[in-house]
């Protein structure tokens, strides 16, 4: 990734807009910023990419994690097997709102 300087304003409410200096990628994925200061005043934005906190058991869990991955390229690579399960029966509430019929 090059290097960009520009200057950019603070709005009224003391807000900067990254847009410019973010691809459409990034400002897909990223989520948020962690903000610090330097000792010489510089400010420096890390960008974070957030994750939903009922989901982050996976990343705590390596073989869960690598089981999902293997599952993943084995979809990606066409090894799958038709099953006639329904599995809306293991959602909870809030996933059945996410769920088209």
């Amino acid at each position: 990734m090059r290097r960009q300087k520009r200057k950019v304003q603070m709005d009224n409410k003391y807000r900067v807009c990254l847009g410019n200096f973010l691809s459409k990628k990034e400002r897909d994925e990223l989520s948020s910023f962690r903000v610090s200061r330097q000792k010489d005043g510089k400010i420096v934005l890390d960008p974070l990419v957030e994750i939903p906190a009922r989901e982050h058991w996976i990343y705590k869990k390596p073989e869960a994690l690598a089981s999902l991955m293997r599952g993943m390229e084995d979809a990606k690579e066409g090894r799958i097997v038709d099953v006639d399960i329904d599995f809306t029966e293991f959602l909870d509430d809030e996933d059945k709102d996410h769920v088209q019929n």
